[in-house]
């Protein structure tokens, strides 16, 4: 029995109207609830955001046992965002917070308790596309209070990456990974159908790990002493050697276990798992032998960043004192009262290749939109000609040498102005890296793109409830 929010009040409960936030408080959370706060009092902004919601999880009141409410639920997955928490923190907020509990529905005298796994399982209900219709609406009642009728929009686009909870990988801690993921599900099989073979299994993960720490702690000599240096060479390969020798040895008894247990069950969901290990792990031991022995430069495009999140890319942009970052590019774009108008996650994706198909995100969704800006990342000249037939006025600087029609074009005051107020990008990017999106914890690339449209969502009722909150302050 799953209900949009529970119509009878307890004894002792206030209503979500009534309840009261300090408007001096500069603390995250009693901005997001006056946020959320603005979108129960609106009778017709509430029906919008539920029936929305109700696609999630339609709500039935006549069969099932009682579920948590969707208003609990968008309330915990946005507040954990604000927060950039983990579940056991959001746990003891929604078990022990005061005006968070009021928010929910809970009087003084409401003995109810929350559970990790019970939040867990509500929060990833949430899809991307019913993540997006809410935050449309929830933009929409922002621009109520600060946008004038017959007022454009003005956008500003850029990128950054979110990072995936990752270790800094290298092809022998990844081999490593695999072999310890192998003989985990191999082991689990081989007790499920009383197969013999793994009762050693701890200690083939113990010298597993021996050999992958001795590989790791060899250093290549630098000295000038030419003998030194090959004999410290040939230490360093006969130690990947043996690495690679011990975990062939296990990824070839997993194998068999795994042929054992096709024969006697064909359906059983682990073995897509084990399978999966052991083919990473034989790429690895492919990888280490052609850059330790054979001495060949391994290709990006055949490196593995990560057998857990392997959408995890190898991004480099340029930045002082960060040479590479593991993760997704995120591009947002932003209107200048600080909404995020739209977003994309940009899987093998450059600048230049979002350009035009972020503007028309936004300008499908907020038709008032004509200007947006770029930096010069996102130049194309083919970006330029389609922004031309989509915006009003296209912010967007050209790479290199300036012919004179692009000297005219950016020296427009109006482009001036525009590039000017560029910068103020960057401000709203570290917003939403506080609001978490400074590192994804969730696993998975449909996760991962849950948790960027979440913090969308809760960086602009927490933007809503900043404004409401300057206004009550008045």
């Amino acid at each position: 029995m799953r209900q949009s929010i529970n119509p009878q009040m307890q004894l002792g409960e206030v209503d979500i109207s009534a309840v009261t936030f300090n408007p001096k408080s500069r603390d995250d959370i009693p901005r997001l609830l006056r946020g959320l706060q603005h979108i129960y009092v609106n009778p017709e902004l509430r029906q919008q955001v539920f029936d929305v919601l109700e696609t999630m999880i339609p709500s039935s009141r006549n069969n099932g046992r009682p579920g948590m409410s969707l208003w609990n639920i968008l309330v915990f997955g946005v507040l954990r965002l604000v927060t950039n928490c983990d579940y056991d923190r959001l746990q003891e907020l929604a078990n022990e917070h005061g005006s968070l509990r009021k928010m929910l529905g809970h009087g003084p005298y409401c003995t109810h308790t929350y559970h990790i796994q019970t939040l867990q399982d509500n929060i990833s209900l949430f899809t991307p596309e019913i993540l997006d219709q809410v935050n449309l609406l929830v933009v929409a009642a922002g621009h109520e209070l600060v946008k004038k009728k017959e007022e454009s929009l003005c956008g500003r686009a850029d990128s950054f990456v979110v990072k995936t909870d990752i270790h800094f990988p290298t092809d022998i801690s990844l081999l490593s990974d695999a072999c310890r993921k192998v003989v985990e599900f191999a082991n689990a099989l081989a007790q499920q159908y009383q197969l013999a073979g793994w009762q050693q299994h701890e200690y083939l993960k113990k010298q597993n790990r021996k050999h992958y720490n001795t590989a790791r702690n060899l250093k290549h000599s630098t000295t000038n002493c030419e003998i030194r240096k090959s004999q410290r060479q040939h230490d360093i390969e006969m130690a990947h050697l043996e690495y690679i020798k011990y975990s062939l040895r296990i990824i070839h008894k997993a194998e068999d276990t795994l042929l054992e247990v096709t024969n006697l069950h064909a359906a059983e969901p682990k073995l897509e798992d084990l399978n999966y290990y052991i083919a990473h792990g034989k790429h690895q031991v492919q990888l280490i032998y052609r850059r330790v022995i054979q001495q060949e430069v391994i290709p990006h495009c055949e490196k593995v960043f990560s057998i857990f999140e392997p959408h995890t890319e190898w991004v480099s942009k340029g930045k002082a004192g960060v040479p590479v970052e593991l993760g997704l590019r995120v591009c947002v774009l932003q209107d200048q009262f600080g909404f995020t108008l739209h977003h994309l996650v940009m899987e093998k994706q450059t600048d230049d290749q979002v350009t035009v198909p972020i503007a028309e995100g936004a300008k499908k969704r907020f038709p008032a939109l004509n200007q947006v800006s770029y930096d010069k990342g996102f130049w194309s000249p083919t970006n330029l000609e389609q922004l031309d037939d989509i915006l009003e006025l296209p912010v967007l600087p050209k790479k290199g040498k300036l012919s004179a029609k692009d000297k005219e074009r950016e020296c427009a005051p109006e482009f001036i102005r525009a590039k000017r107020k560029h910068s103020a990008v960057e401000s709203d990017i570290n917003a939403l890296e506080s609001n978490g999106l400074d590192k994804c914890p969730d696993k998975g690339l449909d996760a991962f793109k849950r948790y960027v449209a979440l913090a969308v969502v809760a960086g602009n009722l927490k933007r809503l409830g900043t404004l409401l909150l300057e206004r009550d302050r008045q």
